[in-house]
């Protein structure tokens, strides 16, 4: 008798399952179920005070998670330090960027592939795709992260996460402070990577921009996820329920 072929199963690139944290003795985030497919972006919307920081927070491991599941491309993450989780799993582009404004672009970027410094090839190789994406960062490389705009600034700061190699990629408000054009490009940015296979979470409060961007959007209001579902089935009626919880 012949063996039955079967096909494996691929993790989802996070799955978020009954999760549960907060700070000191106080849950911020409540049941949440959350999945971000292999190279798909997923937006995560909500109004100030809803917990989208803290999601992504108890994702790299920085916040207390109490219960519930917590899978990067189907490792358990939830009880691994935030530098363990930052090496190949998760990378991110924190809101402000926190980039080292007097250090060099290229230094910048390569601190972003800091576990992969002894495999040169490699890191050569990740460089070449911040700079194919993001020609004018290479332009600037020497340049201090100073002197640059806002939207340079946030190009490094995507590169810099790019530079790690991760298996999701996690951006918490990437459009603020920026100039629309600045915003444009970065949307085109994130297209770029969705065409690559990046996963990708995002977080914001521009609609508009997740609609361009996304596959799926989630929606966050007192800690729990109020509604979700296709970018592309999202009406004028579903985008207006959305407005209302954005405030």
């Amino acid at each position: 008798m012949s063996a039955e072929s079967t096909t494996p199963v691929i993790a989802p690139a996070l799955r978020l399952e009954g999760l549960y944290a907060g700070y000191g003795r106080f849950d911020v985030l409540h049941d949440i179920a959350l999945h971000v497919e292999r190279g798909e972006a997923v937006a995560l919307l909500g109004p100030n005070g809803a917990g989208k920081t803290t999601l992504l927070r108890a994702i790299m491991g920085m916040v207390k998670q109490r219960r519930g599941v917590i899978e990067v491309a189907g490792t358990d993450v939830s009880r691994l330090p935030t530098h363990r989780i930052a090496r190949g799993l998760v990378g991110i582009v924190p809101e402000g960027r926190r980039l080292f404004l007097g250090q060099s672009v290229e230094d910048n970027l390569r601190l972003g592939g800091l576990h992969l410094r002894h495999d040169h090839a490699r890191t050569a190789q990740l460089l070449r795709s911040v700079f194919d994406l993001f020609p004018v960062v290479e332009r600037y490389r020497a340049r201090p992260a100073t002197a640059l705009s806002g939207g340079e600034q946030q190009m490094v700061a995507i590169g810099r996460m790019m530079m790690s190699d991760p298996e999701l990629m996690l951006l918490d408000e990437p459009s603020l402070g920026l100039a629309p054009l600045a915003i444009q490009s970065m949307a085109d940015a994130l297209l770029a990577l969705r065409e690559r296979g990046r996963s990708i979470l995002l977080v914001e409060q521009r609609v508009d921009l997740a609609l361009q961007v996304c596959d799926r959007i989630y929606v966050l209001s007192g800690g729990r996820i109020v509604e979700q579902g296709a970018a592309d089935d999202i009406d004028g009626r579903g985008r207006a329920l959305i407005d209302a919880y954005l405030g």
